[in-house]
């Protein structure tokens, strides 16, 4: 059993420690997920909150305790999809996916906030397969089962968005 697994059993059997642990180790990678989805950090605040809450709720259910990972992402994407949701039933103006402005490149190499800017620039189910694959470092699997596609289609959604992803920055006048 993985790290994760043994703070989830902790958690189980009611160490508050252990939770603690757990949200140290996982809130921010959470919340990157959460504002490279929705553009807006107070946004992402909001929803790891309720993914947090959720959780809590369901971490004495949770039969797998290795599989935290894939699990927790697959709240947080279901916290994010009933916020759209509800956002769209309330007429609301649209979730704010502009990215920060980028300087110019200091060398070849992209920093995290140019390829941010770049993710910005992307649809949404191809910047949530390059956030959970590239910077969540979720493995193949893990990221199928969050987004509830086959891993066929995590490879064709990786392929599509990392190409989108190369235009996106060649536009913005990086080197690709």
């Amino acid at each position: 059993m993985n790290q994760d697994g043994l703070l989830v059993v902790r958690c189980q059997l009611g160490e508050r420690e252990a939770f603690r642990e757990l949200v140290r180790v996982w809130h921010a990678p959470l919340w990157r997920y959460l504002r490279g989805m929705v553009g807006s950090a107070h946004l992402a605040d909001d929803l790891a909150q309720e993914t947090w809450v959720a959780v809590v709720r369901g971490l004495p259910r949770l039969r797998e305790p290795e599989r935290f990972a894939p699990w927790l992402f697959t709240i947080a994407r279901r916290a994010l999809a009933d916020h759209l949701r509800q956002a769209y039933r309330n007429a609301e103006t649209p979730v704010d996916t502009a990215g920060a402005a980028v300087g110019d490149p200091l060398s070849s190499v992209l920093t995290a906030t140019q390829v941010e800017a770049g993710l910005d620039g992307l649809p949404a189910l191809e910047r949530e397969v390059l956030i959970l694959f590239h910077l969540q470092d979720l493995p193949l699997a893990a990221c199928a089962e969050v987004l509830g596609v086959p891993p066929g289609t995590v490879k064709s959604r990786l392929h599509r968005a990392r190409r989108m992803l190369r235009s996106v920055l060649v536009e913005k006048g990086y080197e690709a």
